[in-house]
């Protein structure tokens, strides 16, 4: 069973207009307080697990933690090993900006154990970049990228796709020029309008117009064909690898396995509990002052709940969810865990798919995946 630890850093320079994680603009950080705060709170998820099971991965999170000093991110991963130990082949990843600045420490943040790194390239082109509010050129994203490759383990990229007015052919061009930068692994998202965003206030004002389901649809289908057949394809339904290069972070997440999160904001799921941090970074300080932690909630799972959540996040997955070990894990008949009779209708149409005690969404559902969830999750495990 894994383990994985995630560390949430809160800061950036900037906030992205289509950004709605716990992300925040601050003009200076205190390096000592946040590692001695940091350092609380995984002594604190330390005590709370009951094993001596090591850690399998190991992902730092943001907000931006290429800002974080290099010596910050090396002290983190030793008092993370001290506690838990680390599994022989621990994936450390961490999320960075793609700029020449935060790419010229990436030869210390390997030095200090990092061994996987996440970029936010989001476009490889200049117009779009400053569209979607970031602050690098698409040049110095190719830049970093090779500087990346060259300084760590493995590398993956993400993109941001179903912009507006956004063509076949222009993101047939730009993936297939981001495929050719050789990355084991790449996050492709289209783009959503979250609430509370500055681009959910662009569109109620009429400033742009997203592109519709339709045309969003097409370059979906066009993502699924171009990586598959580029040796990545779709393990999830916004990530791709090439064969064992997944991110078993997130595979962590999916497979609805432990996991704990410390830092501001940071959700976890262990022994059976949900955990959530105080999401603004004062609050969080003041909290870990207080209480040597910065948990704002800790609540018991029953075991409904866990396996809603099992089912929501394991169907996310190309290889879907095996019905029998859920069951083994939280109780009950596997085939009382899936509607059957909406579970049977989506067989017929092709949108599903069952191998003996294994279930999943084909390809030709994935793209109704949020629909199909809602349908096919058994009504009494999401009402508990």
């Amino acid at each position: 069973m894994a383990r994985a630890l995630y560390i949430h850093w809160p800061f950036c320079i900037a906030k992205c207009p289509y950004c709605d994680f716990n992300s925040h603009v601050r003009k200076t950080a205190d390096t000592e307080q946040w590692r001695d705060a940091l350092l609380a709170d995984m002594h604190h998820e330390h005590l709370q697990t009951n094993s001596e099971e090591p850690l399998t991965s190991i992902f730092f999170g943001g907000g931006t933690p290429s800002l974080m000093p290099p010596a910050l991110v090396a002290g983190l991963l030793r008092e993370a090993e001290q506690l838990w130990g680390f599994a022989h082949d621990i994936e450390i990843t961490l999320e960075a900006n793609p700029s020449s600045v935060e790419a010229a420490n990436f030869a210390d943040l390997a030095a200090a154990g990092v061994n996987r790194v996440s970029l936010g390239v989001q476009s490889l082109h200049d117009e779009a970049l400053r569209f979607l509010g970031r602050l690098h050129g698409a040049d110095e994203a190719l830049q970093a990228v090779a500087v990346a490759q060259d300084r760590f383990e493995r590398v993956s990229i993400d993109l941001i796709y179903a912009r507006p007015g956004q063509s076949e052919a222009d993101w047939h061009a730009e993936l297939a020029r981001a495929l050719s930068l050789g990355t084991t692994h790449m996050s492709l998202y289209q783009l959503t309008i979250e609430p509370s965003t500055r681009f959910a206030t662009d569109v109620r004002q009429g400033v742009f117009e997203p592109l519709d389901d339709d045309n969003a649809a097409d370059l979906f289908a066009l993502t699924r064909a171009m990586t598959a057949a580029a040796g990545l394809p779709a393990y999830e339904i916004s990530n791709h690898a090439a064969p064992g290069q997944e991110s078993r972070h997130n595979l962590t997440y999916w497979r609805y396995q432990d996991y704990l999160g410390v830092g501001p904001g940071a959700h976890g799921r262990r022994c059976e509990t949900a955990t959530v941090r105080h999401r603004k970074p004062e609050n969080y300080l003041a909290a870990v002052a207080a209480q040597r932690h910065g948990i704002a909630e800790a609540r018991a799972l029953d075991r409904d709940e866990q396996a809603s959540e099992a089912l929501l996040m394991g169907l996310r997955l190309a290889e879907g969810v095996d019905l029998a070990d859920m069951a083994r894990r939280f109780g009950g008949n596997p085939a009382a865990l899936i509607d059957q009779a909406k579970a049977q209708f989506y067989l017929d149409l092709g949108m599903v798919w069952s191998d003996g005690d294994r279930f999943g969404v084909t390809e030709q559902g994935m793209p109704l995946l949020d629909a199909l969830l809602g349908e096919l999750v058994a009504s009494d495990l999401v009402a508990s």
